[in-house]
């Protein structure tokens, strides 16, 4: 009777997902294996061409380039999230839920206006060229709008937030006895963060830097806005086949290859994350 309860309470959230999520993947992903039509559209002809077409150096090129902006992203957000994350910890606890407010704040603007904001503080008659001209900066700054560190930047800032938040819970739960009994055996603050802090935390971090992974690689509103079409992301890419090129196999076809990716990552930040759960009960 329980489990009968169970699944009645859980089957409008289950028809949900595979309603809105699963069944219009599984459409998307089933256009990979056909042709584009000569004026458009779908012609019903199987074929494996769209997957090898990925594969071309040139597309390969973009996923290869987008998965490296992804990956410094997340590790750049990885490292300034954590830290920040440990800094709130270490505040005394009346002021932590303030700091977690400030830090997840952005979220209560339209995203597409913060990174509108972007573009505001790094054009040429931007704040900050502003400021260089007050603090008496000559000659024209270097280019920082439509560049690949204006992306980066923009991304890094858009998602750190979940970075704090997947770090903050762990560091929040970690004992403080661990710390103290570290200090008494001779422990540096280093030796401490290296062989208890971390490892005991890794977990969200993993989770943060996946996150942050996964939502960078498909991207396609910052770099966009912030690179300017300078340079693309396969999240351009995969947009510009589906609403200006009008080639839906094919673009089929790299969103198929892009959620394999992201359920690669997902799969071992599952493993890292249960890994340090069992290494927890082992101590």
């Amino acid at each position: 009777m329980r489990d009968r309860g169970s699944a009645f309470l859980m089957a409008p959230a289950l028809a949900w997902l595979a309603g809105l999520m699963v069944v219009p993947c599984a459409l998307v992903l089933a256009l990979a294996f056909f042709r584009r039509g000569l004026y458009g559209g779908i012609d019903w002809t199987f074929t494996l061409e769209n997957l090898a077409l990925v594969f071309d150096p040139l597309y390969g090129g973009i996923l290869l380039n987008s998965a490296r902006i992804a990956g410094l992203v997340a590790l750049i957000a990885a490292v300034a999230g954590y830290a920040a994350a440990f800094a709130i910890v270490s505040r005394p606890r009346h002021w932590q839920p303030v700091l977690l407010f400030l830090a997840v704040l952005p979220f209560w603007s339209n995203y597409l206006i913060r990174t509108y904001a972007w573009i505001v503080l790094l054009n040429r008659e931007g704040l900050i060229v502003q400021a260089a001209r007050w603090l008496g900066r000559d000659g024209a700054l270097p280019q920082m709008l439509y560049t690949e560190g204006a992306v980066i930047a923009g991304l890094v800032y858009a998602y750190l937030p979940f970075v704090i938040l997947a770090c903050y819970a762990p560091l929040s739960r970690l004992p403080r006895d661990l710390a103290e009994a570290s200090r008494d055996l001779g422990g540096s603050g280093f030796t401490t963060f290296r062989r208890i802090t971390l490892p005991l935390t890794l977990p969200g971090l993993a989770v943060g830097a996946v996150f942050v992974f996964v939502l960078s690689v498909g991207n396609f509103v910052t770099p966009a806005l912030l690179g300017g079409g300078q340079f693309q992301m396969v999240g351009t890419l995969v947009y510009a086949q589906f609403l200006t090129a009008g080639d839906w196999p094919f673009g089929a076809a790299l969103a198929m290859v892009l959620m394999a990716v992201m359920m690669l990552l997902l799969v071992a930040q599952t493993w890292v994350a249960e890994r340090g759960t069992g290494g927890r009960r082992d101590a």
